[in-house]
């Protein structure tokens, strides 16, 4: 865009008047009282029936539609007759590319996704319930659903402001190779967000154990996969490490309250291995939602130079009941030892295993 251009531009926006943007934004305020006002009415009739849980969200998207919507088409009429709406401003492949024209590429991009969103929020669970897909199928099959629609509406965009897709496709690839070692954890990382979509080691719900923290999957991205853990707050991982690590899908498997104990060489085995039963036996009563029906298990599991180790295990539900019964158990194990006068092992280098 050359000097006088740009100065033509300027002139173009001169004519605009205080008054004008005033009534404008006085009609733009009616229209979200009005949304206001129609969201208080449906809510006061349906408050009292069964269905309201799923209707007004529905009707509270719809009408965020329309408000924002109408927002935008109020723009365009209210200054439809103003020469700086439809003054191009930059040209390419014959493409007069104008105010006008970026406010519709807007529309579109938008409106994709919004409407998605609200088809994925609204409709799609209706189909998982009747297929019965569990979460996270029904996860994977939402972002599939939000990354076509958003790419196809992109590529509408792009071919609307007058790009052409096959030129900047040779532009990217361009500056893929070129920038291509600088952002190769990234590239991996949207790769290993691919595979894990299509491919579902692991799922949206369920729960994993990371560097000995153990949390729930709550959101698979591109890029990284969103883990809320207990106490360690949440974990936001890399999608290359699921693929290249080692992770221990806890949802499946049973969860144990473990705590292992070494005494010092020399003492009464079977007497330490009663003791420890007898704590187990003590805490698990005495825990609420600790199951009953399984008996703890204490195992006499290894020799070291100048230790005994032994290992307790008792069945638990969940991560919090887990590491409240581990600490329950060492503050017993520590008193009945010192009761019976059983010696702790002492601290010992790795040189003297």
């Amino acid at each position: 865009m050359d000097n006088s251009q740009l100065f033509n531009g300027i002139e173009v926006l001169k004519e605009l008047s205080v008054k004008e943007f005033f009534m404008f934004f006085v009609y733009l305020s009616l229209i979200f009282v009005v949304k206001l006002t129609l969201e208080w009415i449906f809510k006061f009739i349906l408050k009292r029936t069964r269905y309201k849980e799923r209707v007004i969200p529905i009707i509270e998207a719809i009408l965020n539609w329309l408000a924002f919507y109408s927002s935008i088409i109020l723009f365009l009429f209210y200054f439809w007759k103003e020469s700086w709406l439809t003054y191009p401003f930059y040209e390419t492949e014959g493409v007069q590319v104008t105010v006008f024209l970026i406010v519709v590429v807007i529309m579109i991009v938008t409106f994709a996704s919004r409407i998605t969103k609200t088809f994925n929020q609204h409709v799609m669970p209706f189909i998982y319930e009747q297929f019965d897909i569990n979460i996270g199928l029904s996860f994977t099959i939402n972002r599939l659903i939000y990354y076509t629609v958003m790419f196809l509406a992109l590529a509408l965009s792009f071919t609307t402001v007058g790009l052409d897709l096959t030129a900047l496709g040779v532009v990217f690839s361009v500056l893929g190779i070129g920038i291509g070692f600088g952002v190769r954890n990234i590239a991996a990382n949207f790769v290993s967000g691919i595979i894990i979509l299509f491919e579902r080691p692991m799922e949206v719900g369920e729960m994993v154990e990371i560097d000995k923290k153990i949390g729930k999957i709550t959101r698979i991205k591109l890029r990284s996969t969103v883990v809320e853990t207990l106490k360690d707050g949440t974990l936001v991982v890399p999608n290359q490490y699921f693929i290249e690590q080692i992770v221990k899908n806890r949802s499946s498997a049973e969860l144990f309250a473990r705590v292992q104990v070494s005494v010092a060489y020399g003492s009464d085995t079977a007497k330490v291995e009663r003791l420890i039963y007898e704590a187990a036996e003590q805490e698990i009563p005495a825990m609420k939602g600790v199951p009953l029906d399984q008996q703890p298990d204490v195992r006499f599991i290894g020799f070291r130079n100048s230790a005994l180790d032994f290992q307790v295990e008792v069945h638990v539900v969940n991560v919090q009941m887990k590491e409240q019964l581990e600490s329950r158990l060492r503050h017993a194990i520590a008193k009945l030892f010192f009761e019976n006068d059983i010696e702790l092992a002492k601290a010992h280098s790795p040189a003297d295993e």
